[in-house]
């Protein structure tokens, strides 16, 4: 059995699998707004959140979010750890997008003091750091969802690349409608629609996570190079795994 469906009673994780296998088949040729719709509006209205990173093409998802219904929960991870061009942006964001309903997680001061008094945790140990940052925060703050949206697409790094629109992750939905979107129509859509990019998007930020753990991506560098540079990592831990797999 999948890890993420071992604690769920056998008859409750088949009826997972049977209302995946069916959303999936009713929504096999929507298109990322219609997906969003169907999620939030009709299959899931009131118990599915956006997380979101407000990093370089975090806009593209909450605007069509905002569009559907703007008092959609967006979750928001301030590690502690983030650029400050990142928080200016969300706040933008926010303003310009109309959202009203943005939770801000971050880690537990016990936690912070018991597991990284230095604050230099992401230097020796980036998993650890990510887990008690990005990773445990969130799981306490998506008890009440039974769905979530990511922004997450297939191009980004190679664990990303067999992720489907619809998958069943840690006994919740989780629904990626851009996961078939590639860098240059994420950067049309932005353009089309006269939204904000972010700060650093214009100074070689592909991919935006935590201030210390983020570089500048160099030419003939992949999308991922510039997170956890010097590290064999390439995920923060919050979306592993497709279809229950991970976490």
């Amino acid at each position: 059995m999948n890890l993420a469906l071992k604690s769920i009673p056998t008859v409750g994780a088949v009826a997972l699998r049977e209302r995946l296998s069916r959303m999936r088949d009713e929504t096999a040729n929507s298109n990322s707004v219609e997906l969003l719709d169907f999620a939030i509006r009709r299959e899931f209205p009131g118990r599915i959140g956006v997380i979101s990173s407000f990093a370089a093409e975090s806009v593209v998802l909450l605007h069509q979010v905002a569009e559907i219904d703007p008092e959609t929960p967006v979750l928001f991870l301030n590690t502690g750890k983030l650029f400050g061009e990142t928080l200016r942006y969300r706040d933008r964001l926010q303003e310009t997008l109309g959202l009203t309903d943005i939770r801000c997680i971050g880690p537990h001061p016990a936690d912070r003091e018991k597991i990284d008094p230095k604050g230099d945790l992401w230097s020796r140990d980036p998993d650890a750091c990510c887990d008690f940052r990005k990773t445990t925060p969130l799981k306490k703050a998506l008890l009440g969802f039974d769905a979530i949206l990511t922004g997450r697409k297939r191009f980004q790094t190679e664990t990303r690349a067999a992720m489907q629109p619809i998958e069943l992750f840690d006994g919740r939905f989780r629904f990626n409608p851009l996961a078939d979107w590639n860098l240059a129509e994420l950067q049309d859509y932005i353009a089309r629609h006269h939204l904000p990019p972010h700060p650093l998007a214009e100074d070689g930020f592909l991919s935006i996570g935590c201030m210390p753990c983020t570089r500048r991506v160099n030419a003939g560098e992949n999308y991922r190079d510039g997170r956890w540079a010097g590290f064999d990592k390439r995920e923060c831990g919050i979306h592993l795994g497709v279809d229950g797999e991970g976490i």
